[in-house]
């Protein structure tokens, strides 16, 4: 299993770590994908779940899309859906999303993920 760094985040809730199949966020383990904030993680289905994604467009800045173990180009019907909402969106495989959403939490930015298992 593969471990970030500590760093603080007040009363945000991290992804802690990752390994085959799940996420570990605020101490708690998750399996399969992953919506997650900075107040917790619940179980996302996947591209074809936009309804949550969709819920959370005007609290959030930007939503980085963990495509699992590599990159990989978004459906382009998901991206356009959740580009109309005018949330930025950042793709890149799910350990450098989950490194980064940690970055822009530990700042206070207003983001969330959707990571896909490893």
């Amino acid at each position: 299993m593969a471990h970030l760094h500590a760093v603080e985040f007040g009363a945000a809730r991290p992804i802690d770590g990752y390994g085959a199949g799940f996420f570990r966020v605020g101490g708690e383990r998750l399996e399969g994908a992953v919506i997650v904030t900075a107040t917790g993680a619940t179980p996302w289905g996947g591209y074809d779940d936009l309804a949550p994604l969709l819920a959370m467009a005007k609290g959030i800045d930007v939503l980085f899309i963990g495509t699992g173990r590599s990159i990989a180009r978004l459906p382009e019907a998901f991206r356009a859906r959740l580009e109309a909402t005018g949330i930025g969106l950042e793709a890149m495989d799910s350990p450098a999303a989950a490194r980064t959403y940690n970055v822009l939490l530990s700042e206070g930015r207003r983001i969330a993920a959707a990571l896909l298992p490893v």
